[in-house]
């Protein structure tokens, strides 16, 4: 058994890399760790632990995590250094051999955090806990706050998928997720400490339950019951499991909010093919149209690849005009990276990187066409706006019910509060709407 009380009144900073199931999980962890006596301070504050949640979604986002915590070591060489998150699952070696890190876990292994550590002195060499994830069946809960306005709450992990760029089931898993009762419970004491607005996170949402027997579309029936939480909002759901149904309730939800984030990832149905995705163009197009002809005001996101092994000009160019092609909100472009132990570096013809980098520029030109014309649709209209306490420049900003950036003067009292503005001007600049608040 450690003894805790060598961690009374020591120093934790956190620094989270890649995505929102990321953020859910450091939460979880500091909390654990705060409730062992540590006191948790900014990033940018000297500390006596630096816990580092990281990401591996490319190449990229592994040299980004290498060079922040070699430069959090360089500017604090006394401090325990903790790394953990899908870089530390898929390379522990590689974070072991940085000079001044003592303590490597798994993906797994962060929620048992303080098992590993016994005390905070720095170690003569790095330790490197890392179980086998593909064994791992246990679920763990997690939910995190921005600033106590928007919750993401991790609903579901791992993925079955096994698409031939991916390296995520290598690094968090297969497939799990709660029960529904369980789920419930982890919103209701997200709503307690203070969240107005939730948004469902994991890496294959739409599997939930499959594991208990449940479904996903279980899950958001139940959530939609819960007073005490204004706003649901669901994130990134493969197009096979977005069902008509989900779409039609969430049409009729007065919880869940008109807002869907589904990956494409190539509009060529030969490049999908390639990807190992389990659905054509026909079908992805089949759920945008759905989508529009019952929540004409719904925003859609939608997440796309390009520069894939065996992507030639022609494929590219039906990604281009297929996406051109469809009434959607905003491009989420991702350039691809070959990623160790994937099925796609079997595929010879590799794509030159200024020709990714070139083709990843298009993308986001359209992406800020496609953002620009949907925020026009609203311009003059009344929404709700969920308002975040952070200022920038003497004014505040927060999200309609269909996800449009909105901003107005700074005002205190407003801070996490869901008000009715009238949106006024589009701000190309910042890509948001400045508003004007109705009176009560």
């Amino acid at each position: 058994m450690i003894d805790q009380s060598v961690f009374e009144n020591k120093k934790v900073a956190f620094h989270t890399f890649g995505c929102k199931l990321n953020f859910s999980e450091t939460s979880t962890v500091a909390r654990t760790m705060m409730e062992a006596g540590f006191a948790k301070v900014d990033f940018s504050d000297s500390a006596d632990v630096y816990v580092f949640n990281t990401c591996s979604v490319t190449e990229l986002a592994d040299k980004k995590c290498k060079q922040v915590i070699k430069k959090a070591i360089k500017q604090n060489p006394q401090a325990y250094i903790v790394v953990t998150g899908c870089f530390a699952q898929l390379k522990p070696d590689d974070i072991a051999h940085i000079e001044g890190v003592d303590l490597v876990l798994g993906s797994n292994e962060k929620f048992d955090i303080l098992q590993y550590i016994e005390d905070v002195n720095k170690a003569k060499e790095a330790h490197v806990h890392t179980g086998n994830i593909s064994k791992n069946k246990v679920f763990q809960p997690s939910y995190s706050f921005g600033d106590r306005t928007r919750c993401f709450l991790k609903i579901q992990d791992g993925c079955d998928y096994y698409c031939s760029y991916c390296t995520i089931p290598f690094a968090r898993g297969r497939s799990r997720s709660n029960t529904i009762s369980a789920t419930i419970e982890q919103a209701k004491e997200a709503a307690k400490a203070g969240a107005k607005e939730i948004i469902l996170t994991g890496v294959n949402i739409g599997d939930f339950g499959k594991d208990h027997n449940e479904s996903f579309f279980g899950l958001i029936q139940e959530l939609d019951k819960i007073e005490s939480i204004q706003r649901f909002r669901i994130s990134s759901i493969e197009p096979n499991l977005l069902t008509d149904e989900i779409i039609s309730f969430v049409s009729k939800s007065k919880r869940f909010m008109p807002h869907f984030h589904i990956p494409l990832q190539s509009g060529s149905d030969k490049v999908l093919k390639l990807m190992k995705r389990k659905y054509s163009t026909d079908l992805f197009k089949n759920k945008i149209e759905t989508i529009n002809r019952i929540i004409p005001s719904a925003f859609i996101g939608v997440d796309v690849i390009v520069g894939v092994r065996g992507e030639c000009e022609t494929d590219f160019q039906k990604t281009y005009n297929f996406l051109e092609s469809l009434k959607i909100s905003q491009l989420h472009v991702f350039t691809y990276s070959e990623r160790p132990n994937t099925q796609a570096l079997k595929i010879d013809d590799a794509v030159p990187i200024p020709t990714r980098k070139a083709r990843s520029k298009i993308l986001h030109q359209l992406s800020d066409q496609k953002t620009k014309a949907f925020y026009k649709n609203f311009i003059n209209q009344e929404m709700d706006v969920l308002f975040e306490k952070s200022e920038n420049n003497g004014n505040m900003s927060g999200f309609t019910e269909n996800y449009i950036k909105t901003e107005i003067q700074f005002d205190p009292e407003l801070s996490n509060k869901i008000r009715r503005v009238k949106l006024k001007h589009l701000s190309l600049d910042q890509m948001c709407m400045t508003a004007e608040l109705k009176t009560p």
